[in-house]
């Protein structure tokens, strides 16, 4: 039996930006492996259905919607269309997200505003849906996908993206405060110098090549490396599980001891 078997796992950006691990790709997978249904939802219908499929062959139960989370219907009807199939959320893992460069000279207030829209306001959306039937049920695990640069400047000037990254945080731990009493706990991962596909599609271009990028920041860590988006999994699958019980409001950096260096 695994960690979270036969428990549902709603997993808002499931899909990967390009080839590889992306955390959302990989969290809904490794929920799988521990015994969850799966339900993947993207943007992209292909990234969702390739996700859903990896998650299949694996012997996991598993759906996949398209669902733009800055549009309220089709957030509700992802929440619907996992209760139709379903029964019951056990898990919402909100991923979703996205990086625009510059300061406020270069970031226009349109960009500005889709950035926090795509970053928070699609997770409020999820929690606004989700929540309800967690509460019927006496129970339910969120997990938010936040980003060390909600604490931290990491070298990059993307004011747009922090800014969000740190109003996830505090909406993290104001859902869990809000309803820890009722059988819900909310957490956040905050990951850091990860090797994923959004790296090469959106970071990538701050630096002279996709090469220097991945030795700059590989050199950065701690541990000497950048972390994958197994380690992000890894740690939404004990957040879910019941060995995280008495675990919520919590701000989890997954990021090799990055944000505890003073240098």
């Amino acid at each position: 039996m695994g960690r979270l078997q036969d428990r549902v796992a709603l997993v808002f950006g499931a899909g990967s930006i390009g080839p590889g691990w992306g955390n959302g790709k990989a969290s809904a997978v490794a929920y799988g492996r521990a015994g969850a249904k799966v339900v993947c939802v993207d943007v992209s219908p292909v990234a969702a259905a390739e996700t859903a499929a990896v998650a299949t062959g694996e012997g996991t139960e598993a759906l996949a919607i398209a669902c733009d989370v800055t549009r309220e219907d089709e957030v509700a009807e992802a929440v619907r269309a996992t209760l139709a199939r379903f029964g019951r959320i056990d898990i919402l893992h909100n991923n979703v997200g996205r990086v625009k460069m510059g300061g406020p000279p270069e970031v226009t207030a349109e960009e500005w505003r889709r950035e926090l829209d795509v970053n928070v306001t699609g997770m409020f959306l999820a929690c606004r849906h989700a929540i309800p039937p967690m509460l019927a049920a006496g129970r339910g695990v969120i997990t938010n996908i936040s980003s060390i640069a909600s604490i931290r400047h990491l070298g990059h000037d993307y004011v747009a993206y922090s800014a969000s990254k740190g109003a996830v945080n505090q909406l993290t731990v104001s859902i869990a405060l809000q309803y820890a009493a009722r059988g819900l706990r909310c957490n956040a991962i905050l990951p850091g110098l990860m090797e994923t596909p959004m790296i090469f599609q959106q970071i990538s271009g701050q630096f002279a090549s996709p090469e220097d990028m991945v030795k700059a920041r590989n050199a950065a860590c701690p541990t000497g490396r950048m972390g994958t988006a197994w380690d992000v999994a890894n740690a939404a699958v004990f957040l879910a599980s019941d060995e995280a019980s008495y675990i919520t409001a919590v701000c989890l950096p997954v990021d090799g001891g990055l944000t505890a260096r003073s240098m």
